[in-house]
């Protein structure tokens, strides 16, 4: 039988099982198997030729018992609504897993950006905005970048968000560049925040990661932080790392200078003096730490038992299938779930939408405090919570035990609320 790889259809296979553990009363579950909102938007963007193309795109807000939607805006040619659903999901989980005041939303729009000049880009990207406007809001729902959309973007809308309003709104979004309040420390917080995760899980492990063997898998934003940090903060070895085309590998560990290097001639492939492997290969390297930062379904049934790793720290979104996640747990592999991993991007985002909000804006110092108090407290949670259902006699893995935590928040807040 083919292995369900459809993104939607994963959230919910993970939400089922949670709520099945949890004995999740049967009116919250219907609520939160699906949306509670689903906008497809079609505009016209007017090209540099004097042409006009028509997108198409979505915002979702999955669910807002817990406060405003919250949730990136991904430009991406094979974007779907089935992705956003499942990014729309798992942003509610996070953000409940953080204990921060959201609920969670995504958005995205199936475009080539790479295709797009800057003019054509800002086009697209104020279209987008305006034809979203009346369904976010810095008390509605609050986007912030994603794929191929970067702070440039984020401030392109708030200008357009803030003409449309006639005020200024810059706390309608996060990401946004430091010239439009946007938060110290933000850029790079996904990263920090899955540091911070990694320390607390080396302790665990008791994992020495001075020279630990790491691989990543991406090099993007996420990707290049998280090789350039887990080196700088513990002298970790990098010693794999993949892009869309291919990866590198050499014992002796990778350089970030030449890594970048090659990756402005295209790919990290064209990095000297390492050995070319192929995206599956990099996965099952024997490593003490393997980062998944590139897109969701790389690790499934078919590779999970080739996982060859102390550590899987999930800084992508989705990196693991449900199938995939049963067969690491039984063969003892510690896999630290995305939206504990990555909620440090989120968590920054709440930490700008407050300073915007207020007024008030504090140091990258503050910040990165700030961020490691929460993200440490989430992860000392879901210990404590697989802990718990371990003396109840079930043995349940972190993402179950994320996910306990986090519909219990949420279908609390649905409660008291009287939505069922």
């Amino acid at each position: 039988m083919t292995e369900e790889l459809n993104p939607f259809k994963i959230a919910q296979a993970q939400l089922d099982e949670a709520a099945s553990i949890m004995k999740l009363d049967k009116q919250a579950h219907s609520i939160l198997r699906e949306p509670m909102q689903t906008v497809t938007v079609n505009f016209p963007v007017r090209m540099r030729d004097g042409s006009t193309n028509t997108y198409t795109g979505f915002r979702i807000l999955y669910n807002n018992a817990r406060g405003p939607g919250k949730g990136g805006i991904r430009f991406h040619p094979q974007e779907s609504v089935d992705t956003v659903k499942a990014l729309s999901a798992w942003m509610t989980w996070k953000c409940a897993l953080a204990d921060i005041p959201f609920g969670g939303a995504k958005g995205g729009v199936v475009v080539d950006t790479k295709k797009l000049s800057e003019q054509e880009l800002e086009g697209l990207s104020r279209q987008y905005i305006r034809s979203i406007e009346k369904f976010v809001g810095p008390f509605t729902d609050v986007p912030a970048p994603d794929v191929y959309t970067n702070p440039q973007v984020m401030a392109w809308m708030a200008d357009e968000y803030s003409k449309m309003h006639g005020r200024d709104e810059f706390g309608m979004i996060t990401g946004k560049p430091l010239e439009l309040w946007g938060s110290q420390g933000r850029f790079d917080s996904t990263a920090v925040g899955g540091m911070y995760v990694l320390r607390e899980a080396a302790k665990l492990k008791k994992l020495n990661l001075r020279n630990a063997k790491v691989a990543i898998q991406g090099f993007g934003n996420a990707g290049n932080f998280a090789f350039d940090l887990v080196t700088k903060m513990f002298k970790a070895k990098v010693v794999a790392i993949s892009d869309s085309q291919g990866g590198v590998y050499s014992e002796k560990g990778l350089d970030y200078k030449k890594l970048e290097e090659a990756k402005q001639h295209g790919s990290v492939m064209y990095y000297k003096d390492a050995r070319r492997i192929t995206n599956d290969e990099l996965l099952e390297l024997d490593v003490d730490v393997l980062i998944p930062a590139a897109i969701e379904n790389q690790i499934t049934k078919r590779n999970a038992d080739k996982i060859n790793t102390k550590v899987l720290l999930e800084l992508a979104n989705g990196p693991v299938t449900p199938e995939a996640d049963r067969i690491l747990h039984e063969r003892g592999v510690l896999d630290l779930p995305d939206f504990l991993v990555n909620s440090g991007g989120v968590i920054v985002s709440y930490f700008e939408w407050a300073q915007n909000i207020s007024g008030y804006y504090w140091t990258k110092e503050e910040v990165y405090k700030k961020l490691d108090t929460i993200i440490t407290r989430s992860f000392s949670d879901v210990l404590a919570a697989q802990k718990a259902y371990k003396g109840l006699g079930r043995k349940v893995n972190l993402r179950m035990a994320a996910y306990i935590i986090a519909l219990r928040r949420v279908a609390g807040a649905m409660k008291v609320r009287g939505w069922y």
